[in-house]
């Protein structure tokens, strides 16, 4: 008899777990039936890989049972939602997965839906619908920006010859590589215009050389120098016409009073006429004001949305070009391609230019009526559900 104790069969071992390819305690006992208990754990222990005390626990068991349970198997419990119909289950399974997930059912506050700022969307929705009535009303629209333009900006993609094989090669072909790529971006011009679907305004560019080093270019430009060139550009502009810019700080510096009711008559005659306004005979005061209304309106485009001007893509085009004819890397060569660049954008572009910003305001226009609807049905479907009004909130 072994240290097993009742356990004289080797045969029997095999029942201790499930039946293996090669059982090793079974060997072990055929090849050395007088071995001691603690040396058949030993081996035991070394040929599975299980611990010591797992064996010596599992021998004890049979042992005891004359049964042995996989220690690796866990109770099957029966679940609740094996006791009931799929119509409650789908109904508990909600309920379910939401309490998993640490939410807390509690009386609801308000209903909240991932969006914009609510400013936001007010501005982006006031723009949309000034600049919608102002093209109903036939009104000119110029729409003006600022960009900038560096010596060393090329295009770095280009065309390859592999029939090049060397430089050697390339000298007896006749075949020169030209300059090689500039190390930085170089110094920069700062630009600024003003268009519409009539093209590039005439005599509205201003270009100039950029004295800082910052990153961001909007730093070259200031309330004086915009307001300077802003003046220059005003009688050049159709009368009643709307003047789309963005929200620069240098767009909103407060430079003079502006005309009231409360204005009396040389008040009134000797702003306009500062203004350009020829006042060839004697005005009422209604008809001055009215001279005053027939100026210029600005439209603030709403932060965040460059796309709903059209001169972003009239630059792009411009910037495209200069970029895939600069091989000097030169100021005063790419102060020319600008020029040049600029001289290529047509009315027929910034026709196209407008005509894509129009679908992206109408893009946005309908996202925005649907997350409206679409918060107003979240809110109503809330209120039906839970049984509450919106008095329970007021």
């Amino acid at each position: 008899m072994s240290d097993f104790g009742d356990i004289s069969d080797p045969d029997e071992l095999s029942t201790i777990s499930p039946k293996r390819k090669n059982p090793k305690g079974k060997d072990i006992l055929m090849k050395s039936p007088g071995i001691k208990y603690e040396d058949i754990v030993n081996n035991l222990s070394e040929a599975s890989g299980l611990g010591r005390e797992t064996i010596s626990k599992t021998i004890a068991e049979y042992k005891r049972t004359n049964t042995v349970t996989s220690p690796n198997k866990k109770r099957i419990k029966s679940s609740l939602f094996d006791k009931i119909d799929d119509l409650d289950r789908n109904g508990l399974r909600q309920k379910y997965t939401i309490k998993k997930l640490d939410f807390v059912f509690e009386k609801r506050k308000r209903c909240s839906v991932l969006t914009k700022r609510e400013d936001l969307i007010v501005q982006r929705r006031s723009y949309l619908y000034n600049i919608r009535k102002y093209r109903q009303e036939g009104r000119q629209i110029y729409y003006l920006d600022e960009t900038c333009l560096n010596a060393g900006d090329f295009v770095d993609r280009v065309w390859k010859d592999n029939t090049v094989l060397s430089k050697h090669d390339a000298f007896n072909k006749g075949l020169t590589t030209g300059s090689t790529n500039p190390t930085g971006k170089g110094k920069r011009l700062m630009i600024l215009h003003i268009g519409s679907d009539k093209g590039f305004l005439p005599g509205g560019l201003l270009c100039f050389e950029s004295k800082k080093n910052s990153a961001d270019y909007h730093d070259e430009i200031n309330g004086d120098n915009f307001k300077e060139w802003f003046e220059t550009i005003l009688p050049r502009l159709e009368p009643n016409n709307i003047i789309v810019m963005d929200n620069a700080p240098y767009h909103s510096v407060i430079l003079e009073k502006y005309p009231s009711t409360r204005w009396n008559k040389a008040q009134l005659s000797e702003w306009l006429q500062s203004k350009g306004v020829v006042l060839d005979r004697p005005f009422l005061k209604h008809e001055l004001m009215a001279q005053k209304e027939a100026g210029h309106t600005v439209l603030r485009l709403p932060p965040y949305h460059c796309e709903f001007n059209p001169i972003e893509l009239a630059w792009a085009m411009v910037k495209g070009y200069a970029k895939r004819e600069n091989t000097t890397f030169k100021m005063d060569d790419v102060r020319q391609l600008l020029h040049m660049a600029i001289e290529r954008v047509t009315s027929e572009n910034w026709q196209n230019f407008i005509k894509h910003v129009i679908g992206e305001e109408e893009k946005i226009w309908k996202v925005d009526d649907i997350m409206d609807e679409v918060i107003d049905q979240m809110e109503h479907c809330v209120l039906t559900i839970t049984g509450e009004t919106d008095s329970d909130y007021e």
